[in-house]
């Protein structure tokens, strides 16, 4: 099932991602962050207890392949903001992708398995995201490089969950009884975790921060 991915920059010490230890539970919550709001900060500190992580780390993408950056503020901008919302020492802020040169989450997850073989990482990603990871770049490999924690989105949990991918992959899907063994289990290997549901979204909230006069212009 596995697939192979280019290796961007495995060995360059130019990349700088949070320090962390061998057997650390580590999570990996990438995202635009454009900008970030309560409901990722919930989905954060849900997946942190769920997952019994020891670290969870923000990862401010340079931006999605799949949707436009018409509008996408500096990773260091959405850096600071996110820090507003990563409250607390296990709590981390990283944009290694951009020191990468990649905004390809294979290849972000694949250097991190590389650089950290020790440490027991877990990819988290909104069920949203879920709906339409058939469409990511290597997602198999994804899934084979790292077990995922899908996090429940208004209107999205039926959606994410019917799709081709989660499907594709249904065999290896843990009932949520047992989310906190995810981060041990041998990929692939993936959860959905029903959390406190927050309409914030940051496509709404960059509409609601537009200027009507440029709206119309």
């Amino acid at each position: 099932m596995t697939r192979k991915i280019p290796q961007q920059s495995f060995g360059s010490l130019r990349v700088h991602p949070p320090p962390c230890l061998t057997g650390q539970r580590i999570g990996v919550m990438g995202g635009s962050f454009n900008p970030p709001h309560a409901g990722h900060r919930i989905a954060a500190e849900a997946a942190m207890k769920r997952l019994g992580l020891d670290q969870l780390w923000w990862l401010i993408t340079p931006g999605n392949p799949l949707k436009s950056r018409d509008g996408l503020s500096a990773v260091n901008g959405r850096m600071d903001l996110v820090r507003q919302f990563a409250v607390g020492p296990k709590m981390k802020v990283t944009g290694f992708e951009r020191e990468l040169g990649t905004n390809y989450t294979a290849a972000t997850l694949a250097f991190l398995k590389h650089r950290h073989p020790g440490v027991r990482f877990v990819w988290i990603m909104g069920a949203d995201n879920l709906a339409s990871f058939d469409r990511w770049q290597h997602w198999r490999s994804i899934a084979d490089i790292m077990p995922i924690a899908v996090v429940d989105r208004p209107g999205w949990r039926l959606r994410g969950l019917s799709s081709p991918a989660a499907l594709a992959l249904s065999r290896w899907r843990l009932p949520e009884s047992e989310a906190r063994s995810l981060v041990d289990k041998k990929p692939p290997a993936w959860t959905l975790l029903t959390i406190r549901l927050s309409d914030l979204s940051s496509t709404a909230l960059r509409n609601a921060a537009t200027p009507a006069a440029a709206v119309t212009s």
